[in-house]
């Protein structure tokens, strides 16, 4: 092995490039077992961001089931998911162009379901016994309103035919039949609640005609989320509550019903939930996850008297069998850190995965022999782990004497070495939600920068999610505040240490995560240059221009609008860039609906005027996240290009210039 070369950092020549990223990745997505068969959807980046359908058969041969030009993708909430389920061979899916539902038996063309309408149809289950669909439906037909989201049930013979089951709340979710079709549960929750805030979860009796009884709640309320409902296979309802704290399992055990006497009565109001709810594990760990998008899932019932599935502790999952009779809780040895979506039946779970080293994928473990299975890799390539940086997983002190944590990445590239006494320069990446969480799992995106030169600091902000309802709830009310005193503090807690240059300090994040950028940015002097991708620059705008889910998210965040709306101001980076001294790029799709473009838009323009260097990469056709290759490949060139100005150093790699103004 030859010596490594003297180089600094930034200028280090990496095989990591943009265009290997996005040639050779694709997303792995929701997960679905028919029987021997197995789904998923894939992600792809080289059929301008397609999401299709894909199948496994017991042989091992891998097919495709989505023709061109069909994209799986529901528009529900914006952020969909649950875009597809599949019963008995015949695939049932939301198409994004449309928005209708479709279905598909995969040696045939897909068929329309639904009428060509304003309406979108997301976390569908099939009521075999009387042949319907049951979904959430969000009605757009009355553009001056806003949507209406109710549960239907819509006949897979005529699409047209369709009963509203339940009505009356802002949102609903996980509407899931008991294995006799007898009984419906689902979850809904209301304005300003987020579903990590409160939400319910009711059951109601399925009459013959297929219309529904009295509902009653089973738990949630006030200081309650509740995370999905499933039904075991000898009829109990299962669900995850984070009511001690921490999202933890739980079941219902009706008295009367266990004693054959009929249906028990339920809590109509939802306030302490009914009787006969069970605590099954209890732990400092989360069972549960932010219901961002439809169709999320941490375990999967093996058998009536077993449960695979997965928790988190400091930001490591673990993937484990829970005893339904002793509820013992046995961990399953995995070679992964972020195990997602488990699906199982008698002998086996498939689910997602990933490690500091290996790329998402699709797995199956025989759970009587162990035999771990690759199903699909998110990314084929085979990188020298010469060039790759394991995160270490950091706490460190905040403001009010509290505790933050991140996953820290040094720079690592086996062919370089920087000049002696020379501190790498720091990307703080904010993620985005603000309620999600950074995950350690291999990411090309990062190891682009850390190939690089670049060390990156991924902070888990107090109000991120895997640390119990405590540490979510600290961004109550602090939203702008909490998130960038612990970026802020996570990148000189690094400075102290003498790991990274405290000259050279960048903050990058996305929708959520942009707004803590730019106000890290604007609020604080600890950065001297930032990234936002489609981020949040006026608070009022996100308030009164953003779609139904988190129109009234704010309420939390930072208040009630427009009474508070001396806080909306006051957290507003727009209206202080005067305070603004550092060179910002923006990223942003033209279409988004969630962050319309005006808001990057009046920023950067500001900054023109400023006379501050700033950069502005806007494009068509996107819209809330990049899933176009060429437009992947653009953002992350563009973005190192810009630092390359901004601190001084020359890139190994020729890289595509941007336009930058004032430079």
């Amino acid at each position: 092995m030859t010596e490594p070369q003297i180089a600094p950092y930034g200028s280090w020549k990496s095989p990591i490039t943009a265009d290997l990223i996005v040639a050779g990745t694709i997303g792995l997505g929701q997960i679905a077992l028919d029987g021997e068969d197995v789904y998923w959807i894939e992600g792809r980046p080289a059929e301008a961001g397609r999401s299709v359908i894909v199948r496994r058969t017991p042989d091992g041969e891998i097919t495709d089931v989505t023709p061109f030009p069909f994209n799986v993708r529901t528009r529900v909430h914006e952020y969909g998911g649950g875009a597809f389920t599949v019963k008995d061979g015949t695939i049932y899916f939301s198409n994004f162009t449309d928005q209708r539902l479709y279905q598909q038996t995969p040696d045939s063309e897909p068929q329309p379901l639904t009428p060509q309408a304003e309406r979108r149809y997301a976390d569908a289950v099939i009521d075999s016994k009387r042949r319907r669909i049951i979904c959430v439906q969000e009605d757009h037909t009355d553009s001056e309103q806003e949507p209406v989201n109710t549960l239907v049930s819509i006949s897979l013979v005529n699409g047209e035919d369709v009963q509203v089951l339940a009505s009356g709340s802002d949102f609903y979710s996980s509407p899931r039949l008991s294995p006799d079709n007898s009984q419906l549960a689902w979850l809904s929750w209301n304005h300003p609640n987020m579903p990590w805030d409160r939400t319910q979860l009711w059951v109601a009796q399925i009459k013959n005609d297929g219309s529904m009884g009295e509902a009653g709640c089973i738990a949630g309320g006030a200081e309650e989320s509740i995370f999905q409902p499933e039904w075991s296979p000898d009829g109990v309802l299962y669900f995850v509550s984070d009511r001690s704290g921490w999202w933890n399992l739980y079941r219902w055990l009706p008295p009367l019903a266990a004693q054959g006497q009929g249906r028990p009565p339920l809590s109509k109001e939802g306030l302490g939930g009914a009787e006969g709810v069970e605590l099954l594990c209890e732990m400092t760990a989360e069972f549960g996850l932010p219901q961002w998008v439809f169709g999320m899932s941490t375990y999967a019932f093996e058998s009536a008297n077993r449960i695979i599935c997965t928790y988190t502790q400091e930001g490591s999952w673990q993937l484990a069998s829970l005893d339904l009779q002793t509820r013992q809780l046995e961990v399953i040895e995995t070679p992964y850190t972020d195990i997602s979506s488990p699906k199982a039946t008698s002998g086996r779970v498939v689910f997602g995965a990933g490690s500091a080293t290996e790329p998402t994928a699709i797995v199956q473990i025989d759970l009587a022999t162990g035999e771990n299975s690759v199903l699909r890799r998110s990314s084929e390539l085979e990188i020298n782990t010469g060039y790759l940086s394991i995160p270490q997983a950091i706490a460190f002190p905040t403001d009010n004497e509290l505790t933050a944590y991140a996953f820290f990445y040094p720079p690592q590239n086996q062919d370089y070495t920087a000049p002696a006494g020379e501190k790498p320069p720091l990307i703080v990446k904010s993620h985005g939600g603000p309620t999600a969480s950074a995950s350690s799992t291999f990411n090309l995106k990062v190891q682009y920068w850390t190939s690089r030169g670049f060390a990156v600091l991924d902070v888990n902000y107090g109000g991120s999610t895997g640390y119990g309802r405590e540490y979510c709830q600290r961004l109550k009310d602090q939203w702008g505040i909490v998130d960038v005193d612990d970026c802020a503090n996570g990148a000189k807690y690094l400075a102290e240490q003498g790991l990274v240059d405290s000259e050279r300090l960048a903050i990058a994040g996305g929708s959520a995560g942009g707004y803590t950028t730019l106000c890290a940015l604007t609020f604080r002097d600890v950065f001297k240059a930032g990234a936002s991708y489609y981020g949040v620059s006026d608070l009022e705008a996100l308030a009164t221009d953003t779609h139904k889910f988190e129109s009234r998210y704010l309420d939390g965040l930072i208040g009630p609008y427009p009474e508070r709306k001396d806080l909306y101001e006051a957290r507003s980076p727009i209206h202080f860039t005067h305070q603004l001294s550092c060179p910002v790029i923006f990223f942003q799709g033209l279409e988004d609906k969630i962050v319309p473009p005006n808001q990057a838009e009046i920023m950067v323009e500001s900054l023109k005027a400023k006379g501050l260097p700033v950069a502005y990469v806007a494009y068509e056709g996107e819209q809330h996240g990049f899933r176009r290759a060429e437009n992947i490949k653009r953002t992350l060139d563009g973005e190192f290009y810009f630092y390359s100005r901004i601190f001084g150093f020359e890139p190994g790699d020729a890289v595509e210039p941007v336009l930058i103004n004032n430079l």
